[in-house]
This record gives C-alpha cells, structure tokens and sequence, in this order.
C-alpha cells in the first residue's frame, strides 16, 4: 500500500510511519520541515502546510495514496479542506479523533447538562451537546502545546465531514489520553517529580483519587492506528482505541511509583483538607472510560507493549526529559506537609 500522513513527524505519526514501512508499504509525510523525530529512511518527504493542503495536491496526486492519515484535524474547516484535497487522489481516509466527543467529556469538564453518562463509553454512547469541549482558558494552554488546534476545535463536525463524504470512506479513531516517549503534555511529570524529589507521600483529592480515565501507550495507539490503515474492512467505521483496564487516578499514581522504584505512598484526602493547587475543577463523578470491544473484535487490536514496559520506557523518557519549565506553585511542598499533618491529627 501507499499511505500518505498528514502531520505524521509529531507524537503518534512516527511510530504509525516505522510500523507501516516495517510491514512493507510505502509512505509520504506531509510536515514543515520541523520534525524532531526521525523518519524512516524510505519515507517520502513532503513539505506543506496543513493549513494550505491545497498547494501540496500535485504532490499527492504524484505520489497516488491508497489511504491518507490525519493526524492534526481539529475543526470542520480542516476536515473540509482535507476531503478536497485529496478528492480523486484517494478512496479512503483514516482521521485521528478523541474520546472528548462524548457527553461525559462535557459533563466532566462541566459544559454539559444531565445526569451522569454511563460508562465504559461505545462508539453508540451519546455525543456532546455543547459544540467545543473545552473552556477557552484550557484550549489557549493546550495550543501552547499543539500549535495545530485552531479556535474552533471540535472533533464531533469532524467526524461528521470524514464520515459523511460520498466519495471517500472514512475511518474514525477516537483515542485516549496517550502517554510514553516524547508526550508533548508530559503527564507523568507531577508524580515523578515529586517521587524524584524524595516525598513519601502523594496527594490526591478524594474526588480524583477514585476518577477513572482512558489512556493509551504511544507504541499501542500507534498500532491501532496502523491496523485501521492496512484493515479494508475498516472503511466506514469508527473505532475507540483504549487499554483494556481502565485504572483510577489511585491506582495509576502506585503503578507509576512501583514501577519507578518508589516505596512510597498515596493518600486520598477530602476536598476541604486537599491543598489549593491539588484541587480539581471538573466534575470527577463523571468518569471518562472507553470500551475498546469493537476494534479488537473487528480488526483484531491487541497491544503490542506490555504495561509495564510501557510504563518503564515513559518514566525513563521523562527522567530524562523533563519540561522546560514548571509552575512552582503547583509543588508547593509546604502545603502538602501542612495537609499531611492537619489529615494525620484528625
């Protein structure tokens, strides 16, 4: 196959290009020229702006895609723009999407009206109702990080645009929280730092301690992904990509310390007891977890990383590359000793 990705030099896109030409097929990234990961060696290399797909189409067309990947959609306006360029260059489209489609996710970040959604979330569960799924506030912080979300981010027109085309089937991937080497969001830094940092102790609000979330290892989701690509019967399906066992933030916080070496502990406290920069401003009763039946039992998906490595290369990347710079008030160790002690006396 000839497989063409549309911002495929960041996070996920080198893995999905080294699986791709590992199992044989030939592959083209679109990128600026700004890649900090190498691309395999065969790669062809195209330099474009996502933002002006148009002026790369004879390149497309010269290159003859079976399958073109987009890993950096984020609005209707780029899915648009997307299926006319590559309208007549290729029958089939794979689009990155995100378990933020979803109800729970408005309801967790406090958009959404209504009770609680049932969890763990089908590709069949209710969609948001609230178009734009973030507070502006959250979205400015996350395009500090990828700078390709533009200010109408919504994945549900997305979809709807990839999905809906009459011309080229398309295939859907709602991914989940990614952790592993390079993560631009660096999630595991709040715990390793402090583990790092000799504290014994972890705190939690009680309210995140028992939340649950979906998550993926970067090696893994890049699996899916290339499943999704080489898998015809794909076309015309929409598949959610999460781990099989959905950990709540507890439990996530003592696989990260176990397997980091730490012998400490973690401790749940109640919101009036839990330090000001700990407290949390989404609604945790809503957990955000994601059954990943369909992918496996249709494509036969299954993690090609174990957990633990998973979890051995992650916390060794971020020992190694720890963020550029960090909030001292979000390790205000003082204020953790104090809540410490004040939970200890009660």
């Amino acid at each position: 196959m000839k497989v063409l990705l549309i911002g495929g030099s960041g996070f996920i896109g080198p893995h999905v290009a080294r699986q791709l030409t590992e199992q044989g097929h030939q592959i083209a990234v679109l990128h600026r020229g700004q890649a900090k990961i190498a691309l395999p060696e065969s790669a062809r290399e195209i330099l474009g702006d996502r933002e002006a797909l148009a002026d790369s189409a004879s390149e497309f067309r010269g290159f003859a895609p079976d399958v073109v990947v987009d890993f950096i959609l984020s609005s209707e306006r780029q899915a648009s723009e997307l299926m006319n360029a590559i309208r007549g260059i290729t029958g089939r489209v794979v689009a990155l999407s995100s378990g933020d489609v979803y109800r729970a996710a408005g309801i967790l970040h406090g958009l959404e009206p209504g009770l609680l959604q049932s969890v763990p979330l089908t590709e069949e569960s209710e969609l948001r109702t609230h178009r734009r799924p973030y507070p502006p506030e959250a979205l400015a912080m996350l395009r500090k990080v990828f700078a390709w979300l533009d200010d109408d981010y919504d994945k549900i027109p997305v979809e709807k645009v990839v999905m809906g085309d009459s011309e080229i089937r398309g295939t859907v991937l709602r991914l989940p929280m990614i952790y592993g080497p390079g993560d631009p969001l660096h999630r595991l830094h709040p715990f390793l730092k402090r583990i790092d940092d000799g504290r014994s102790v972890i705190l939690l609000q009680e309210e995140l301690a028992q939340w649950r979330g979906l998550r993926g290892y970067v090696e893994n989701v890049a699996a899916a992904i290339t499943l999704a690509v080489t898998s015809p019967q794909a076309a015309g399906r929409i598949y959610n990509v999460a781990e099989l066992q959905a950990f709540s933030e507890f439990e996530w916080a003592l696989h990260v310390g176990r397997v980091a070496g730490w012998k400490g502990t973690v401790l749940a406290l109640p919101r009036e007891q839990t330090p000001a920069h700990l407290k949390i401003p989404y609604n945790a009763a809503q957990h955000w977890t994601a059954s990943s039946a369909r992918i496996r039992d249709e494509l036969g998906y299954r993690e090609p990383i174990s957990f633990d490595i998973a979890l051995e290369r992650t916390i060794a990347w971020e020992r190694a590359n720890p963020p550029a710079a960090t909030d001292p008030k979000q390790f205000d160790y003082a204020a953790e000793d104090a809540a410490l002690n004040s939970y200890a006396s009660t």
